[in-house]
């Protein structure tokens, strides 16, 4: 009993102590469906708007500009313009391409920032095109001048299952398009596309990576339950279809067993969904007690949380907040400051600091 009272103040505790602590700023407001930023220097970002629009914004006097493209993007139930990430002069960008015929894919551009334009060009299509509106992934992070991106697999399950496809899987590539000569196939997975590193996820929508281990992380938006966060892990299979991780279909029909041998074994699960978006390590002065924690978001409940764990085991989660902002579509961290950046869908972006 004195064990459960002890804990029972601990957790009323540090709730308390994050919501008289932290404060909020609104910086913008009327954006339509912003997904993604990316700082290019400490008082401007590059941001995506679903419907196919890239800005700049400069922090300090809050001017948005324009960026004219070439991308071909058909913006159609969760596709759109997606994640962008910004890399010495270069912009990385996820789109969902047309393909012709409401069919698209998960693809990935690289063009230089020129003033105000930037010509793209492909250094990756997910194959085949498939005609659905759901299940993107698109996620992108630089690893050792390698460059990630979360593939996912359209609402058609088993696809997960086929690697002879890219959509549900982590992809690895350089960062001209180039495939990696020690990428899986080339080692034990000849079956393998040469692009893929990992497979079995479903819509990972959060990546990043980690400042202190080098490793990367994801976060993967599951059926109803079954949300995961955990490692990318070199020629491994997180199992989606054959597993559930924990949830159902829909319809209330059981997937698959939470997880089993042989297929890798994720950090943390929801049961239920929380519909996990968003993902960040945290690293910096403004939270440091945070420092090596992952910060997750979920669209359902509104809320950013803490996931402390160690050696790829969960310890504990804290909810940060949930409800002030909408529902966090991305969150970055200003490497100057350790501030938090956070774009929500309700067009807004926001700086949490203390």
């Amino acid at each position: 009993m004195n064990k459960i009272i002890i804990f029972l103040l601990f957790y009323f505790t540090t709730s308390h102590l994050y919501a008289s602590e932290i404060k909020f700023e609104k910086i913008v407001d009327k954006l339509n469906e912003p997904w993604s930023l990316s700082f290019i220097d400490k008082e401007k970002i590059i941001f995506t708007e679903k419907e196919g629009k890239l800005y700049i914004l400069n922090l300090k006097n809050k001017k948005i500009s324009e960026i004219e493209h070439n991308l071909n993007v058909l913006e159609y139930g969760q596709g759109g313009l997606l994640d962008v990430l910004y890399e010495e002069q270069d912009v990385y960008i996820s789109y969902s391409e047309n393909r012709g015929n409401w069919a698209s894919s998960t693809s990935v551009a690289k063009g230089t920032l020129n003033q105000n334009n930037i010509k793209f060009s492909n250094i990756f299509r997910s194959e085949p095109p498939i005609e659905s509106m759901y299940h993107f992934g698109s996620r992108l992070v630089i690893k050792d001048k390698h460059l990630f991106i979360t593939t996912g697999e359209r609402g058609k399950g088993m696809i997960a299952q086929d690697a002879s496809k890219h959509p549900g899987s982590i992809i690895r590539i350089n960062l001209d398009g180039s495939i990696p000569k020690d990428n899986p196939k080339f080692k034990n997975k000849k079956d393998w596309l040469p692009e893929i590193f990992q497979i079995g996820v479903r819509n990972p929508q959060g990546m990043a990576l980690s400042p202190f281990d080098n490793k990367i992380y994801l976060s993967n938006h599951g059926a109803k339950g079954g949300d995961w966060f955990g490692t990318a892990n070199y020629g491994e299979n997180y199992g989606w279809k054959i597993l559930g991780w924990g949830g159902k279909n829909y319809s209330g029909t059981k997937i698959g067993p939470k997880w089993k041998p042989g297929f890798t074994k994720a950090i943390k699960y929801w049961v239920p969904s929380i519909a996990v978006s968003a993902m960040t390590i945290y690293k910096g002065e403004e939270f440091k007690e945070w420092n090596g924690d992952a910060l997750i978001t979920s669209l359902k409940d509104k809320s950013l949380r803490k996931i402390k764990f160690k050696d790829n085991k969960f310890i504990n989660e804290e909810i940060i907040f949930k409800g002030k902002i909408g529902r966090i579509r991305d969150i970055k961290i200003h490497k100057e400051t350790g501030e938090l950046y956070m774009l929500s869908d309700e067009g807004e972006l926001w700086r949490m600091y203390k």
